[in-house]
């Protein structure tokens, strides 16, 4: 008799799949992969149009039977934020957010369990950021969590000591970190085509970020627009807007030229690659924890990096990058001497440039499944 683990692959066909969506299908791919003799993976997806159905078959070669809910997305996501009884099964469950069927039950007699995902706090953190639906949503999912999972996945240990803060789960917290997206890989030649294609400077900083305060690409902006910082283009990853404020606007004001700045929005991981691979540098000057994804993903193309030191992002980084001490007095000071100690000492680029290479083989989706499986062999 075979062992199935049932995934919620949900976003992966979501109106907007976004980071959430990503992981899913990077993590649900390695636990395919990954899966001990005698054990499958099963996906959960709520009622859909067919063709969602087949591009989630289509997503996961190998996946066993696809579960259909009787809800549709928005309606499952009310049922299960209340707790009905709208059911996708019992046995191992394990979900990449907070979206699963949590409810009561005891898995010594059943052998059902549900391990949910918590991949940020910003309910918490910055609920301004969000819609108060969605605050409220994430919050309540929380506390049912907290009745409820079997277990719960975080990515750092920094933020599973903020989420010790705000709930307590005592030792079901589990540390299970992530890797770059799937397809991010450079080829040299055609990388170099592609990065024309978007109308890339021959050299330049890259930062994936929106105009929110909390991401810091507002200090990065009056960074560069300090005396003595040397006149390199930055290319935003990200919107050109956020709300009223836009960055050509919000450039001009810091002093930077609107011309130095691009803003891009990248779908294809092969574009991505190639942009990244090809930046002076990668900023990531975050005043907040978050899962950090960026910088691992500079540290997949071997890029040096900048970055701000966040607790999350001085784990993830292990001394890696050039950590930049965060905060409103002197922050945008320090940043600036940062970027111009990087863009102007080729040494010091280089040796950046080696410690993020190495410190990309300590992640791997391979190494996440496989904590994954041990997580719910241990449950």
């Amino acid at each position: 008799m075979s062992i199935t683990l049932r995934m919620i692959v949900d976003q992966v066909v979501a109106p907007v799949p976004g980071p959430l969506g990503r992981y899913t299908r990077a993590l649900t791919s390695a636990l395919i992969e990954s899966a001990p003799s005698g054990c499958e993976v099963e996906g959960i997806v709520a009622s859909s149009p067919t063709i969602d159905y087949e591009r989630v078959e289509q997503a996961f070669p190998g996946i066993g039977r696809l579960y259909k809910t009787s809800l549709a997305r928005r309606e499952l996501t009310a049922a299960w934020q209340l707790g009905l009884t709208t059911s996708p099964g019992g046995g191992m469950i394990h979900a990449p957010s907070l979206f699963a069927p949590l409810r009561r039950h005891d898995r010594s007699v059943t052998g059902d369990q549900v391990v949910v995902t918590v991949q940020d706090l910003v309910a918490w953190t910055n609920p301004q950021s969000l819609t108060p639906a969605t605050v409220a949503w994430h919050r309540a999912m929380l506390k049912r969590a907290r009745k409820h999972a079997d277990a719960v996945v975080v990515p750092t240990h920094a933020l599973a000591e903020r989420l010790a803060e705000i709930a307590e789960f005592g030792d079901r917290v589990r540390v299970i970190g992530t890797a770059p997206r799937m397809g991010l890989e450079v080829d040299g030649a055609d990388a170099a085509l592609r990065r024309a294609r978007l109308g890339l400077p021959s050299e330049y900083l890259a930062v994936t970020a929106t105009l929110a305060p909390a991401t810091g690409l507002v200090d990065l902006l009056e960074a560069l627009g300090s005396p003595g910082v040397p006149p390199i283009p930055l290319v935003v990853l990200g919107p050109d807007s956020w709300g009223e404020v836009h960055l050509a606007n919000v450039a001009d004001e810091s002093g930077v030229d609107p011309s130095r700045v691009q803003a891009v929005q990248v779908e294809d991981p092969a574009d991505l690659a190639a942009l990244l691979a090809g930046a002076t540098a990668i900023v990531s000057p975050s005043h907040e924890d978050g899962a950090a994804t960026d910088l691992i993903e500079a540290f997949s193309m071997g890029v040096p990096l900048i970055h701000s030191n966040t607790a999350t992002h001085l784990e993830v980084a292990a001394e890696a990058g050039l950590a930049v001490t965060v905060g409103s007095g002197g922050y945008v000071d320090r940043l600036a001497a940062a970027v111009t100690a990087v863009v102007e000492h080729p040494s010091l680029a280089d040796r950046l440039a080696v410690t993020s290479s190495d410190r990309a083989r300590a992640f791997s989706w391979r190494d996440s499944a496989e904590r994954i499986w041990q997580l719910h062999a241990d449950l």
